[in-house]
């Protein structure tokens, strides 16, 4: 839902946020089940064996943070519910009580893909992508707003639905 301000524009995303990982839960399921085992064979097996299992639990351990982080990463710049407020240059998105102040440089470039904004730096590597909105009208008045371009009530359709 788009609802224009004096300083920019509301936008509501109706996107879903993006499912977990369940191969990342069982793994981390795993490493617990693997930690209780290891405390169990350091007072039952031998010291040699005792040790192997723990190094194996740490390894686990390793490799387990390296696939979230990544995970983490990999879904940091990618906007897909909550509110956007758009101003000119600068986005703040409000998502459960979160907020992130997003402020766009004059080198990074805004394009439109279908119902989809992407925002890259002067490199073209990508900051943001923001889905979730509700009609393409949407997309398009959030890439005008951003670049510079300004909004009135008058420039707006609203168009009504009877059920």
């Amino acid at each position: 839902m788009l609802k224009l301000t004096d300083e920019g524009a509301k936008i509501t995303l109706q996107g879903q946020p993006p499912a977990g990982d369940n191969g990342l839960f069982w793994f981390g399921s795993a490493l617990l089940i693997g930690a209780v085992a290891v405390a169990m064979a350091m007072s039952i097996l031998p010291e040699r064996l005792a040790i192997g299992a723990l190094a194996l639990l740490i390894v686990g351990s390793f490799i387990f943070n390296q696939k979230r982080q990544k995970q983490k990463k990999a879904l940091s710049g990618h906007i897909n519910s909550g509110i956007l407020w758009v101003r000119h240059g600068e986005l703040v998105h409000d998502n459960q009580s979160k907020r992130e102040h997003i402020k766009l440089l004059k080198t990074d470039s805004i394009t439109l893909t279908d119902n989809q904004l992407y925002i890259s730096d002067s490199s073209d590597v990508q900051k943001y992508q923001i889905t979730g909105f509700d009609t393409v009208q949407e997309a398009q008045a959030t890439q005008a707003i951003l670049q510079g371009q300004t909004f009135n009530k008058r420039h707006v359709t609203i168009k009504m639905n009877s059920d």
